[in-house]
């Protein structure tokens, strides 16, 4: 980890040891944001005038992270060449899935051997986020307890998820500690698909496609899953009808 001290500034950030590295969730089919997937992958799908990749990894350098490992699948060669030709200020890897899409946690799992760090980020490619009084990858940072957490995840409460249609992911009791919502029960808190994890959480994996889920819920037994709440605005940009949402929410900001 990179001991990180931000400047004086308005907005302040705390003092954390902070992962240089990311996993960034980019290889998925984009089933729901069809017709806008048709002729590319949704990573590269424009909300106001930028993509979705870019936004997150500029929330990523924005931070001080040095590295951010992308896994590709679907139109690969548009996200590669996209980012070849992007002004990075991030160390970029290709994890590629091309032969066979593993899914979340078989992902991470591929993508292993290019994170040579004991913790890192993991975040989608395809939600958009708006940091709050503090940068957002900091104050999970910040958050962190090695001895307590093998996932900390970044949750949104259920009434400011915005463009969310589900019920909810997971309940906190008054120390972080997560639980899984019930059967067709709803649940206070949305998962904002940023995680920082522990490699020690990546153990015995199922060869092949898996979700992440299969970590989290091991976790969850261990009593070892976290959350911290964002304070700040979260977007679930799945939809074409959710980017256009998403677009009037933020000329309104």
């Amino acid at each position: 980890m990179t001991r990180f001290r931000a400047p004086l500034a308005l907005r302040p950030d705390p003092v954390v040891d902070l992962p240089d590295t990311a996993m960034v969730m980019a290889a998925g089919l984009g089933k729901r944001m069809r017709p806008l997937t048709a002729t590319r992958p949704k990573p590269l799908v424009q909300v106001a005038g930028r993509t979705l990749l870019d936004r997150t990894l500029d929330h990523l350098r924005a931070a001080g992270l040095k590295r951010a490992v992308v896994n590709v699948h679907y139109l690969a060669d548009a996200i590669e060449a996209h980012l070849k030709a992007r002004d990075q200020g991030l160390e970029i890897q290709i994890s590629d899935e091309r032969a066979m899409l593993l899914e979340t946690g078989g992902g991470v799992v591929k993508a292993m051997p290019l994170i040579n760090r004991d913790t890192f980020f993991v975040v989608n490619s395809d939600n958009l986020w708006i940091d709050g009084s503090v940068d957002t990858l900091k104050l999970i940072a910040s958050r962190w307890d090695d001895a307590a957490m093998d996932a900390l995840l970044l949750l949104v409460p259920y009434a400011r998820a915005m463009c969310h249609s589900g019920q909810g992911d997971f309940h906190m009791d008054a120390g972080g500690r997560l639980r899984r919502r019930a059967h067709a029960r709803v649940a206070p808190f949305v998962y904002t698909g940023i995680q920082l994890i522990s490699r020690r959480l990546i153990i015995d994996p199922p060869e092949g496609a898996f979700s992440t889920n299969l970590f989290w819920d091991r976790a969850i037994e261990a009593g070892r899953l976290y959350g911290v709440v964002h304070p700040g605005l979260w977007f679930d940009v799945g939809t074409p009808q959710a980017v256009k949402r998403t677009e009037a929410l933020l000329d309104q900001e």
